[in-house]
């Protein structure tokens, strides 16, 4: 894949390969499959979503993609174990009250670093430094519910730190409304790296 040829290169190389894929992406030569350049024009008036997705950084998760979603369909929030902070809740509350949407998804996925580096941390008593510890902190919760000595506990904490961010965000005063009037739903799901299928864990 061309933009692996970028890894572990320079910074230059790295700004190289970004650009040089928005060229062919603007020419309508795309190389992955987004070729939306029609949908791109066509979305850049106003914006009407239908959903808001919040999910993690994983490189090999990029959400757009296997959702099959083009330009204007979806707002995409990422972050390392999908962690809420103010500023991806408030982000959450922009799109509901102010673009409309009708759906919030939490998606989790397999082998999830940021829930890895927690059960380590947990287990060793060594917490990292700087604001890699914010995260340890948020994530943790769900670790120390499944038990960090159970033989399942990455895959069990993934979908527990799942159903804890969508309870955080059906208890947020702000999408408390919308939700009782059916007007909006939170759901969580999880991502399988290997098949590519998204499973709800709320089919609700």
């Amino acid at each position: 894949m061309a933009a692996h040829r970028a890894r572990g290169g320079t910074p230059r190389a790295a700004l190289a390969e970004l650009l040089t894929g928005n060229r062919r992406f603007v020419s309508g030569q795309p190389i992955h499959g987004h070729d939306v350049t029609a949908a791109a024009a066509s979305a850049s008036g106003d914006q009407q979503p239908y959903a808001v997705l919040l999910g993690c950084i994983d490189s090999r998760v990029p959400l757009e993609a296997i959702f099959d979603q083009t330009f204007g369909s979806i707002c995409v929030i990422r972050t390392a174990g999908h962690v809420l902070d103010r500023a991806v809740l408030g982000s959450i509350e922009y799109v509901v009250e102010v673009l409309g949407v009708s759906l919030v998804m939490v998606l989790g996925h397999e082998r999830c670093g940021a829930v890895e580096a927690t059960v380590e941390s947990l287990r060793t008593g060594r917490r990292p430094g700087g604001a890699l510890a914010h995260l340890v902190d948020r994530i943790a919760p769900a670790v120390v519910e499944v038990g960090v000595d159970d033989p399942q506990v990455q895959p069990l904490a993934i979908r527990r730190h799942v159903r804890r961010t969508v309870a955080t965000l059906r208890a947020d005063p702000t999408l408390t409304p919308p939700i009782d009037a059916a007007r909006v739903a939170v759901t969580g799901a999880l991502y399988t790296l290997s098949t590519g299928e998204v499973t709800l864990l709320d089919p609700r």
